[in-house]
């Protein structure tokens, strides 16, 4: 289980009704109305694929320099360098602006940093070597906005600057031809959310101008929607727009390198969705970047030879092969040191023997499986070079700041960071980084998994999941959703992938559904056939030799309760005073028919003498034979207490048994008026549930 707690969104019944009579398929309208969109009319324009119009680029900080700095190098002929990051984002950033400029005549050239030799951002090896060849204008894509000293050296070189970035920024900004970043705090741009190759296309539109700015999207929307899904972008506003603009252009793909690449992952004759682009395309390009090759991703995206394409491909595809291997080796590492040493709150591991290029994903896995954020760290030579990963709402860029005097150098997300640490400081920044994080405060629900629905079974059509593809594209903002099956039976579990991944084959009321976790080992869960389980998932179509089916693809999995245990749970917690969910609580009030069938049972009981004396479970069978029920002993047991409480009867309790002696009163009593009951009532009412 990744998740201490399931939030549960609570059923909309009259919205979700709403939007079925408005013709929304049934599975659709419960995600929407679980969001809060009941409205049909606001339902179609969040589905439609009518884009919204873009803002004006120009409404940026410093855009207006940056177009006029760049407008002047490509009139004078100036040898440029569009200069980026090694991750997806800054490779599709750096490709774009690198071939809308040579489009546009400039004598331009891409330059990406070596991850392992030169490390991110700018760095004045780098700047040496651009003045060698010639360049006088550096344009940064994702990437710059905390190079003040590096700016200042490419100045003392002759080199003008100009930075694209979409980072946090600190107090200082470099002294540049011009600092475009909608995060600057005097930037005025409305969307905050893009990504580097987002204001890498924002440039590219605002030096096409106002009537060729929709060709630029056109011609360069699969980059930009590739690398705004990799780097984990809200899918909002106008992340909507260049994401839904971008796909278009995958389905079927129209750049050489996309072409190749799909091919090569063997997604051929699949549609690619943002979940393809996540998890298939952008590991395969990010491998480039980590294992130090980020050029061959580059020249990939920007070859117009089909043969190339196909070799650079294959490429991609072996160093991601080898990356998963060098990943896999480190993640176990780490897990057989936290094994022998536990840390609590915050994770924070070096080693000189590590790959810096994949330990930021292995921190991913870390948050994953420890449920805190993680910090790694790559020793060299008395410096340490940190990745690191959230978790639980912790701003990661925040936490660094605070540890500023111990850093060398840091920058990057609240979710995602680097940073450059002396060896002889990672003690004091490990005990640093705890204090931090515990400042924050985050609350245990920041790390609940937050789901959509309870669902059956049946709902689970592939015309039900097909209608939730309308959704597109998901991310951060506008999530994959995420539903949840309680109580199904796990049939039969098998590891594949060497190992890394678990595919299920679970039942449910008759219902047979095929299901895969990645990065999941059903013997370490404690996973059995025949064991049941709760299950949460987002529902996908699995395609295979013409046949369509529903595949579940799990997101988290626990053990689950008998529904015995499960209501016997939520009585003790009622009984000591222990708050309870809204859906707990409506699990356990009676309703009007649950105390006539047991009074009447009573009744029947007590025709010779007032005393009836019988275990809990027996009463319960009589009074449902009464009444036609559902047993539910930990319901009736509540029924008794106010009964008790109201004066109908006198309750008393022995191993084992119940006594109860029926009180005959000529007054009527009002069990509304019960305190057990206004309790339950009360409690029943909320916005959500943990569970």
């Amino acid at each position: 289980m990744k998740y201490s707690k399931w939030k549960v969104a609570p059923p909309c019944p009259e919205g979700r009704q709403a939007l079925e009579e408005a013709g929304f398929p049934p599975l659709l309208a419960s995600v929407l109305s679980a969001r809060g969109v009941t409205d049909p009319g606001r339902a179609g324009a969040l589905l439609s694929p009518q884009a919204e119009p873009l803002c004006d680029p120009l409404e940026m900080k410093d855009m207006p320099q940056a177009v006029q700095r760049v407008r002047l190098a490509l009139e004078r002929g100036e040898r440029m360098a569009v200069y980026g990051d090694y991750d997806v984002d800054g490779i599709t950033a750096t490709c774009l602006l690198t071939r809308f400029l040579q489009e546009e005549g400039g004598r331009v050239v891409p330059y990406i940093p070596g991850r392992l030799e030169e490390g991110y951002g700018l760095n004045r090896e780098a700047l040496d070597v651009l003045a060698g060849q010639g360049v006088t204008l550096v344009v940064t894509v994702d990437c710059g906005i905390t190079a003040v000293d590096e700016v200042d050296y490419a100045r003392s070189l002759g080199i003008d600057v100009v930075i694209t970035d979409h980072h946090a920024c600190k107090d200082a900004l470099p002294r540049a031809a011009a600092v475009v970043d909608p995060h600057r705090r005097d930037c005025p741009y409305p969307f905050k959310g893009l990504a580097g190759v987002g204001v890498a296309l924002k440039l590219a539109m605002a030096l096409a101008g106002p009537e060729r700015a929709g060709g630029v999207l056109e011609r360069f929307g699969d980059l930009a929607a590739v690398g705004t899904i990799a780097d984990v972008m809200p899918m909002e506003g106008e992340n909507r727009t260049i994401v839904r603009r971008g796909l278009q252009d995958l389905n079927p793909a129209k750049r050489l390198g996309f072409q190749a690449l799909i091919a090569c992952s063997g997604l051929e004759d699949k549609a690619v969705g943002s979940v393809t682009v996540g998890y298939t395309l952008a590991p395969r390009i990010n491998a480039s970047g980590r294992m130090g090759r980020a050029e061959v991703a580059v020249e990939l995206l920007l070859t117009r030879d089909p043969q190339r394409a196909e070799e650079l491909a294959q490429e991609l595809c072996q160093l991601n092969r080898e990356r998963q291997i060098i990943e896999g080796d480190i993640f176990q590492q780490c897990v057989q040191r936290l094994d022998r040493a536990p840390q609590q709150g915050v994770i924070v591991l070096a080693s000189h023997a590590w790959h810096q290029g994949v330990v930021g994903i292995v921190a991913s896995r870390l948050t994953e499986k420890y449920g805190c954020p993680a910090f790694m760290i790559c020793l060299d030579q008395g410096m340490g070079k940190g990745s690191c990963r959230s978790w639980g709402g912790v701003n990661l860029f925040e936490a660094l700041q605070s540890c500023s005097p111990l850093l060398e150098s840091f920058g990057g997300h609240a979710l995602a960071a680097g940073f450059t640490v002396r060896e002889e400081n990672i003690p004091a920044l490990a005990e640093a980084l705890r204090r931090a994080v515990a400042t924050q405060g985050c609350c245990e629900e920041g790390c609940a998994m937050e789901a959509d629905a309870l669902v059956t079974p049946q709902e689970l059509t592939v015309e039900g999941v097909d209608a939730l593809e309308a959704l597109e594209p998901w991310g951060s903002g506008n999530p994959r959703p995420v539903l949840v099956l309680r109580g199904v039976q796990i049939h039969t579990l098998t590891q594949v992938g060497r190992g890394r991944h678990l595919k299920l084959r679970l039942e449910s009321r008759g219902h047979g559904l095929d299901a895969i976790w990645f990065s999941a080992d059903g013997e370490e869960l404690g996973l059995y056939p025949g064991c049941r389980v709760d299950v949460a998932f987002s529902p996908q179509i699995n395609a295979f030799r013409g046949q369509r089916t529903v595949q579940l693809q799990v997101v988290d999995l626990r053990r689950a309760p008998t529904r015995a245990q499960l209501e016997r749970g939520i009585y003790e917690k009622f009984r000591r005073g222990d708050c309870l969910t809204p859906q707990e609580a409506r699990v356990l009030l009676p309703e009007r028919a649950d105390f006539v069938s047991l009074w009447r049972w009573l009744e029947r009981q007590a025709v010779t003498s007032d005393r009836v004396e019988d275990t809990l479970i027996r009463i319960t069978r009589g009074a449902c034979r009464v009444g036609g029920q559902r047993e539910m002993p930990a319901r009736t047991m509540l029924c008794l207490e106010v009964l008790e409480e109201r004066g109908l009867i006198e309750l008393g309790r022995s191993t084992g048994r119940l006594q109860i002696t029926v009180r005959h009163l000529e007054r009527k009593v009002d069990l509304e008026d019960s305190c057990i009951l206004r309790r339950l009532r009360e409690a029943s009412v909320g916005d959500s549930t943990l569970l």
